[in-house]
């Protein structure tokens, strides 16, 4: 088993950890489950997570790729550009070009970098009109992928994920459980042994019928689509003002909700950092 000393997980809201929210509101999210299990039996680990809800791909490469090209952790995770190619007409292929040379970048300053491709979005009513856009930056993720020969996490890959209680209300950002099976996934991805199978099935429920589909469909576009086209005509972003939940690269310490260390499948824990 791999053992990194230094962790920055770059990218936005799937990295911040929307919707996997705490007590206190603030999210946890895969990047910090994994962070536990890094943490592990490890007590000089460091861990930074820059990632911020509503990051284009090129604030991510201006605010975010400079910190690890400048302290080099062992291990950096990349995911980006989700909300480039969700803008109507966005150039998928000028996207990617630019991911691939962020990712030439670190996997030429000696970093092993992981990177993350996008949901298949079928099974989500109204998102799946994008699905076709998800799955071209795919095609050019794995060609990155191959030509840095860096890791992959494929979240289209993932039959779990392709169940609607993989995403929050939201339809756009995972749920807990979604963010629990994604941190165990990039853990087995790094050879990190963990107690728990994020392939194991959703339990059975009934499903609902068309009438109940349409009235959430409607609900789903007052609530979210409608917001979110308002925000993208004013040139605005959810993470307008907020800072990274932990920019800099620091010492870890995972604890549990209960103050106890959680165990290794990062399914109950919350971080901190010495002197917090």
């Amino acid at each position: 088993m791999p053992e990194y000393s230094s962790f920055i997980a770059l990218g936005d809201s799937f990295t911040e950890g929307m919707n996997d929210a705490l007590p206190d509101g603030s999210f946890l999210g895969w990047a910090d489950r994994l962070a536990v299990m890094l943490a592990e039996d490890n007590p000089n680990f460091a861990y930074a997570n820059t990632a911020v809800r509503g990051k284009t791909l090129q604030e991510i490469i201006d605010e975010q790729l400079p910190l690890a090209l400048d302290v080099r952790p062992e291990l950096v995770t990349v995911c980006a550009g989700g909300n480039d190619i969700l803008v109507p007409g966005a150039d998928v292929d000028d996207v990617a070009a630019r991911f691939d040379d962020m990712i030439r970048q670190l996997t030429h300053a000696g970093i092993d970098v992981v990177v993350f491709t996008g949901p298949d979005t079928r099974e989500v009513s109204v998102v799946n009109r994008i699905r076709h856009k998800v799955a071209l930056y795919n095609a050019h993720l794995h060609a990155t992928v191959e030509r840095y020969n860096t890791r992959v996490v494929d979240l289209w890959a993932m039959d779990v994920l392709r169940d609607p209680r993989a995403f929050s209300d939201d339809r756009l950002h995972f749920s807990s459980e979604a963010h629990r099976r994604i941190a165990l996934r990039t853990a087995e991805v790094l050879g990190i042994e963990t107690q728990a199978d994020w392939r194991e099935p959703w339990p059975e429920v009934e499903q609902p019928n068309w009438l109940t589909m349409r009235r959430s469909d409607i609900e789903w576009t007052k609530t979210h689509l409608l917001p979110w086209i308002g925000r993208l005509l004013r040139g605005e972003s959810m993470g307008d003002g907020l800072r990274p939940k932990r920019p800099n690269l620091e010492p870890f310490v995972p604890v549990s909700r209960d103050g106890i260390r959680p165990s290794t499948n990062g399914a109950d824990a919350m971080a901190t950092t010495h002197g917090e």
